[in-house]
């Protein structure tokens, strides 16, 4: 019995017409150069915490200074500023970045209570504005205009 012509070409009939070779990773690259992958925004923003954060530690194992913690807070609260120009809808972020807003503005209020000078600084490096907490009054300062109604 004879087999009818087949279409398909076997291995061993044209071998010749067909190359098949394994590339080198130096074959791929015409131009020489690889190309810089583009940085994503969240490593921007890992690197830009680091960098704030060094930038105020007050030593080397540094991180719990007020300084320190409110550069942190300062860089995120940028980031998650502009993640929610983009996503107006995304409430849990807008409800974390009040809240760590108002973190800040404790630490804030802290650092204002132990260190002016320290206070000045940082608010002004960072371009924070943040009011400076007022004099609390006491019972008998806030008071004593009122007339005392008690029998003696």
């Amino acid at each position: 019995m004879s087999q009818p012509p087949s279409m398909s070409s076997s291995p061993s009939d044209d071998s010749s017409d067909e190359v098949d070779f394994i590339l080198g990773a130096s074959d791929l690259d015409v131009s020489g150069e690889s190309p810089e992958p583009e940085a994503t925004p969240s490593y921007l923003h890992t690197q830009k915490l680091a960098e704030a954060r060094t930038k105020y530690a007050r030593s080397s194992s540094d991180t719990g200074s007020p300084e320190y913690q409110v550069a942190g807070m300062t860089e995120r609260i940028l980031y998650l500023t502009s993640h929610l120009q983009s996503n107006p809808k995304d409430f849990s972020t807008r409800r974390g970045l009040v809240a760590l807003v108002n973190k800040r503005r404790r630490l804030l209020n802290y650092l204002f209570t132990e260190d002016v000078e320290r206070y000045k600084e940082v608010v002004t490096a960072l371009g924070i504005r943040h009011k400076a907490p007022g004099r609390v009054m006491s019972r008998e300062e806030k008071y004593a205009k009122f007339a005392s109604k008690k029998k003696n």
